[in-house]
């Protein structure tokens, strides 16, 4: 604490990342990145837009890249916002989307950065709670009509489950008057992405994230795709705070992982049938494992303290991530999915640590 903050940051408690530990020989299953590298041409990219270009600002329309998102996804250019990373495009969408009088509306569990922004910019959040299997139930929501927007995760984090495009659809007929934020930071990994839904619902604003399922999570790069009017909304908050946000390098590396389809899809594929596996051997164990559709898998075993797990695994040079709060998923250990050999590696320590507390 300290007489020089502002009387916001006295209130705040921030975000917690993943940890990210200077660890030899450590498999990393705790943040979801992509266990493989990004496209070869995403690295010809980036090495070829340095050198003397860098004394020059970058392209603050970053219309290159925004082309590439808007071909990829069938969408006008005038549909597309890119930003450093989806958590500053959620951050802008926030204040220049989600902030009015009725409170918002997000799940009770999901993505821990929601309620943060919403703090961080006096907004007030209502939580759904799930229901009792973890899942969203678009009834909750339509329930109450009155409201300054609604945000939710697809799949949901940390859960993985995903909402049929049906329920998105329902919630976005019965909800016209707020703007609904769809986070689909893991969609590519099996779950229907709402961007088909956008014709005929102008309120619909779908967010997105490189640093998964297109291997850039040190990049930096997120974006939206939604009706012109949300993205200018948008564009007028980027250009309060940072009209250059994406640098020359990320705009290069970004545009041409967009481009990569076949790197993308093979990615994909390789990582959902490392999921499949990983959900086989979890089960064999004795895990209860949710539905996934992400890349990564929720679980817990019915005779195991997950915390215990999670620091038996630790000392293993393994890392889970441990949610202890809330309550109700606290016996749960989220597992990012690795490669083939370091989910052999997972479940073997597993096995072990199993064999020796049963």
């Amino acid at each position: 604490m300290s007489r020089f903050w502002s009387e916001v940051v006295h209130g705040l408690t921030p975000y917690v990342p993943g940890e990210q530990p200077k660890i030899d020989g450590l498999i990393k299953l705790n943040t979801n990145e992509c266990p493989y590298p990004p496209s070869r041409a995403v690295l010809d990219a980036i090495a070829a837009a340095g050198g003397d270009a860098l004394r020059l600002y970058p392209d603050p329309q970053a219309l290159e890249l925004r082309a590439a998102i808007a071909a990829h996804h069938g969408v006008d250019l005038a549909q597309v916002f890119v930003g450093n990373g989806s958590d500053e495009v959620l951050a802008h969408v926030f204040m220049a989307l989600l902030r009015h009088d009725a409170p918002l509306l997000l799940p009770d569990i999901s993505y821990s950065f929601y309620p943060v922004y919403a703090k961080l910019y006096g907004i007030d959040a209502e939580p759904v709670a799930l229901d009792e299997a973890l899942h969203i139930r678009v009834d909750d929501y339509l329930a109450r009509p009155r409201n300054g927007g609604i945000v939710l995760a697809n799949p949901n984090a940390p859960t993985g489950i995903a909402l049929e495009l049906a329920e998105i659809e329902r919630l976005l007929r019965g909800n016209r008057d707020s703007v609904v934020v769809v986070d689909e930071a893991y969609v590519d990994f099996g779950a229907r992405s709402a961007l088909a839904l956008l014709d005929g619902h102008p309120n619909l604003l779908v967010v997105r994230t490189l640093s998964k399922s297109r291997a850039l999570a040190g990049l930096r790069v997120g974006y939206c795709v939604g009706a012109p009017e949300l993205i200018d909304g948008l564009t007028r908050v980027k250009d309060s705070f940072n009209s250059y946000p994406l640098d020359r390098l990320a705009l290069a590396g970004a545009t041409a992982a967009m481009r990569d389809d076949a790197w993308f899809a093979d990615t994909c594929a390789r990582i959902i049938a490392s999921r499949e596996q990983l959900i086989a051997g979890l089960a064999e164990l004795g895990f209860d494992v949710l539905p996934s559709a992400a890349n990564f898998v929720f679980a817990r075993h019915p005779a195991a303290d997950a915390a215990r797990l999670a620091a038996e695994l630790r000392a293993r040079r393994i890392l889970v991530r441990h949610f202890a709060r809330p309550e109700r998923i606290a016996q749960f250990l989220r597992i990012s999915v690795g490669t083939d050999a370091q989910c052999d590696a997972l479940l073997q320590a597993l096995r072990e640590i199993l064999s020796q507390a049963l």
